[in-house]
């Protein structure tokens, strides 16, 4: 597996990914919007890809610094790479091509209660990487609980 900058031609796989979650995270994949957030996010080199050995996407990740703060805007990681390091390897790459402390790293995810939370570990690969649960946020577009989790960098 290779994490790299995404490019142009990396936008196919980022709805590939979007399709195998529309059922935690809402529609993505016919949404304009986030067809133009991952344009975005590649045309300011704050999108990485894991690529697997055979070419496709293992995961998708989407960034963006306001330092001091940074925000993980969405981290995605194909349903048979799970568990398998990806999640860490993009987060990793994210932390030493972005972040520059002191500062704080957000990422918003399930809340408690939301079925993603448990099915996809995300509460859990976040605590894993020392985040910490923070207050509430806005429910996400398919009606369920979102929390933030803030991860304090020296």
């Amino acid at each position: 597996m290779i994490v790299r900058l995404a490019g142009e031609h990396d936008l196919a796989g980022f709805i590939a990914l979007a399709a195998q979650v529309e059922d935690w995270f809402g529609r993505m994949v016919e949404e304009p919007g986030f067809h133009r957030a991952v344009e975005e996010h590649i045309g300011r080199s704050q999108a990485l890809v894991a690529e697997a050995p055979d070419g496709h996407l293992a995961g998708g990740l989407l960034f963006g610094a306001e330092p001091p703060t940074y925000h993980v805007h969405w981290l995605v990681v194909s349903e048979n790479a799970r568990g398998t390091g990806v999640g860490r390897s993009l987060m990793a790459d994210a932390f030493r091509r972005y972040v520059r402390g002191p500062g704080t790293v957000e990422v918003i995810t399930f809340g408690a209660d939301h079925l993603g939370a448990v099915d996809s570990g995300a509460r859990v690969f976040y605590e894993r990487l020392g985040f910490t649960p923070a207050e509430a946020a806005e429910h996400g577009p398919e009606g369920g609980s979102r929390q933030v989790y803030r991860r304090t960098v020296a």
